[in-house]
C-alpha cells in the first residue's frame, strides 16, 4: 500500500505495568521476544504499510536505540576492531521508521499535532496505540475509510467495557463515550484512519485525542465506525502482558499472520 503512513503512539507512562515500565516504555515491552511494537508494526507491514511515524515521550531514547541498532540485531556480523563492521547478512525488515520526541508530558492529542509535519498534506494514514494487537483488515479498513469519505474511521471492537465507547447508527459514530460505567457494546480499539484535516480539531499539547477532538468529529458526522469483530487485545496490565505471551509461546496468536 505505497504512500500510506502509520503512526504509534508512543509516549505514555504505562503505569499500570509497572513491572516492566520502570525500566522502559510500554512498547517495547516484550511479546515472544519482541517488542509488542514490533508487532504492531507487522500487522501494517501485511497490508503493504511500512513507512512508520512514532509519538516518543516516556523513555523514548529506549525505543530510538532499540531501531538504530535494529540491523546488527538481526544480522551475522563481522567485526574488524579497526576497520569497522562488515554485515554478512541482514534480516531487518524493509521498514522507514521516523522517531518524533513529542514531549514527556503531552497528551494523546499533542502528540499526532506535533508529527502532523511529518505526514503528506492530502493523504489519508493509519493511526494507533502501542500496546495492542489484533487481527484487523487494515487493507478494508482503509478501502472502508476512502469509501465513505469522513475524516475518520476507527475500528469497533468488542472486549471489556474499560475503553470508550462509540455509539452508532449505521456505520456513523454519533456520540463518543469515554470508559463508560456499563459494557455498552462495541468500543474503540485504536486502529484508526484518519485525513489530515481531523487533527485540526486538537487544540495543543494537552489535547486528548479520545476527548474533544473525537468528539467533536461524532457530534459534526465525521468519525465512522469499521466493525472489527475478530482478535483485539490491549497490553495494559502485567495480566495481559502473560495473556498475550501465553498465546504466542502456543502458537495460537490470532494476530500473527506473517
Amino acid at each position: 500500500m505505497s504512500g500510506i503512513k502509520a503512526v504509534i503512539l508512543a509516549g505514555g507512562r504505562g503505569s499500570r505495568l509497572s513491572e516492566e515500565t520502570d525500566v522502559k516504555p510500554k512498547p517495547m515491552v516484550e511479546i515472544g521476544g519482541r517488542p509488542i511494537i514490533w508487532h504492531i508494526m507487522k500487522i501494517y507491514a501485511q497490508h503493504g504499510i511500512s513507512d512508520f511515524i512514532i509519538c516518543l515521550g516516556y523513555k523514548g531514547e529506549k525505543i530510538k536505540e532499540y531501531f538504530y541498532n535494529y540491523n546488527l540485531y538481526s544480522s551475522d556480523i563481522t567485526i574488524d576492531l579497526r576497520a569497522g563492521m562488515t554485515i554478512h547478512r541482514s534480516q531487518a525488515e524493509d521498514w522507514r521508521v521516523t522517531l518524533v520526541e513529542t514531549g514527556l508530558e503531552t497528551q494523546t492529542g499533542g502528540r499526532l499535532r506535533r508529527i502532523r509535519k511529518y505526514l503528506d498534506s492530502d493523504s489519508a494514514f493509519c493511526m494507533t496505540y502501542g500496546d495492542a494487537v489484533s487481527d484487523i483488515d487494515v487493507g478494508a479498513e482503509l478501502a472502508f475509510h476512502h469509501a465513505h469519505g469522513k475524516l475518520a474511521t476507527v475500528a469497533a471492537v468488542r472486549p471489556l467495557a474499560r475503553f470508550g465507547a462509540l455509539h452508532m447508527e449505521g456505520d456513523a459514530v454519533t456520540r463518543f463515550e469515554e470508559k463508560p460505567e456499563q459494557e455498552a457494546g462495541f468500543i474503540s480499539g485504536g486502529f484508526f484512519v484518519l485525513n489530515p484535516g481531523a487533527l485540526d480539531l486538537i487544540e495543543d499539547d494537552s489535547t486528548l485525542w479520545e476527548k474533544a477532538p473525537m468528539e467533536a468529529l461524532a457530534r459534526e458526522g465525521q468519525l465512522q465506525a469499521y466493525r472489527h469483530t475478530g482478535f483485539w487485545q490491549p497490553m495494559d496490565t502485567l495480566r495481559d502482558r502473560l495473556t498475550l505471551e501465553q498465546l504466542y509461546a502456543s502458537g495460537a496468536s490470532p494476530w500473527v499472520t506473517w
